[in-house]
């Protein structure tokens, strides 16, 4: 569990670094309509929460900062028996002043009287560019006064890339429940009949563990629908004799897992599954560990793309000279996407991947990533082998970088062939 303390230390960087005679403002997120008056569930703005793991709408943050030392201000929702009644209970004033280690607490409602107070004499704003229209609206009359405005989300999402050991500790919580889900799946997978029944026992496991929400859309595709990148709709039959990708992993107390597992309907891998399984396979161990402190994520890209384009060959999928195919991207149309991206409290966490000066940003140790190299291969390509055609792979791990290599923090999850197949039957 992550303390007061610690985001009061996270409040206090950010301060810092902001400049002098400045003011910076963080909002809570907002609830979004779903269908006419129905909206969906609540999920706070992920920087907000990393400042202050506070869970309410109608919540603020505000840093003024004058010269070295920075004052902060925290705006909560103000209590309301009525709508309480219908939205259930608030935190309130009072005992957000016990709870927040801010300098001041006030109620929301106070914004606009503050933003007109601490702005008279202020030269730089800093706030998050892609706020949506309404809060925007509300900087515009300071604009012609200020020196400078910056975008305070940049700041934070950077902050954001190495992760504490309480973070890591729930990116593990919620990596655990994930591997339960995945294996559940892998014993079910002969006995059910469509894709979202497999879902359903996946995301089952996800609530029942107290991880009430999935990090993104559970992703349950067989045969040829794994060819579909962001297939979603998760409503085919499990085809006896076909491969199912499942890309699934819940989110723990906002922090989130990230998975993908390709396992068989009936149990068991074909000779030609098993021939592009052990391809992909074999790609995601050799760049898992590349994985070290000041290696460049692009040379992750980069080798993940020789090794499949030289497994691709060898499997006759890709025809001609290693060189010239890479050279021309021919691996491109079987593997389109990249090898990773960072993770915690999104999925696909906002960090940066270069710096304010444009250069990529290297490993550090307690960065999280993914690492998911895959194969996809349309079922009417007959540039492929018969026996290759409709089957799509895809392979993902969560990987901390640590101070001297890596850490596998998914490792428990099966991913050999032998594993699923033994957990299947």
């Amino acid at each position: 569990m992550i303390g007061e303390t610690e985001y009061k230390k996270r409040r206090d960087k950010l301060g810092s670094s902001l400049a002098k005679n400045s003011i910076g403002v963080v909002f809570a997120g907002t609830y979004k309509t779903r269908s006419n008056d129905t909206e969906y569930p609540f999920r706070q703005n992920s920087n907000f929460y990393y400042l202050t793991g506070f869970k309410e709408d109608n919540a603020c943050l505000i840093i003024i900062k004058k010269k070295k030392k920075s004052k902060i201000i925290l705006l909560v929702q103000k209590k309301d028996k009525t709508k309480e009644l219908w939205t259930g209970k608030r935190l309130g004033e009072k005992k957000a002043k016990k709870r927040f280690l801010v300098d001041e607490v006030l109620t929301y409602d106070k914004l606009n009287d503050i933003l007109d107070e601490q702005m008279k004499d202020k030269s730089t704003l800093y706030y998050d560019f892609k706020l949506e229209d309404l809060k925007a609206k509300i900087f515009k009359k300071y604009m012609k006064d200020l020196r400078e405005s910056k975008n305070i989300a940049t700041l934070i999402e950077a902050r954001r890339l190495i992760k504490s050991s309480f973070e890591i500790a729930l990116i593990k919580k919620a990596i655990s429940i994930t591997k339960d889900a995945h294996h559940k799946a892998m014993r079910l997978s002969s006995s059910l009949e469509y894709e979202y029944e497999l879902q359903s026992e996946i995301e089952y496991i996800f609530k029942k563990n107290a991880a009430f929400s999935d990090a993104y859309t559970s992703i349950v595709a067989c045969a040829n629908s794994a060819n579909t990148l962001h297939y979603i709709s998760n409503d085919k039959k499990l085809l006896d004799g076909e491969l199912i990708l499942i890309d699934a992993g819940c989110e723990y107390k906002y922090y989130a897992s990230d998975i993908t597992r390709t396992i068989p309907v009936s149990g068991e891998f074909s000779s030609a599954q098993k021939e592009l399984y052990e391809m992909v396979l074999n790609v995601q161990l050799s760049i898992i560990d590349m994985i070290k402190p000041n290696v460049k994520r692009s040379a992750l890209q980069k080798k993940s793309e020789e090794l499949l384009c030289r497994g691709m060959i060898d499997l006759g999928i890709l025809k001609g000279r290693y060189k010239k195919l890479l050279k021309k991207q021919k691996h491109k149309k079987y593997y389109p996407h990249g090898i990773g991206h960072w993770m915690g409290i999104d999925v696909h966490d906002e960090s940066p991947y270069k710096d304010k000066n444009s250069k990529e940003i290297l490993l550090k140790s307690g960065m999280v990533m993914t690492i998911e190299p895959g194969i996809y291969i349309d079922k009417k390509d007959k540039k492929v082998p018969k026996k290759y055609r409709g089957i799509g792979i895809r392979i993902e791990d969560d990987i901390l970088v640590t101070s001297d290599a890596y850490e596998n923090l998914s490792k428990g999850i099966a991913k050999t062939i032998e594993e699923i197949e033994a957990i299947s039957s």
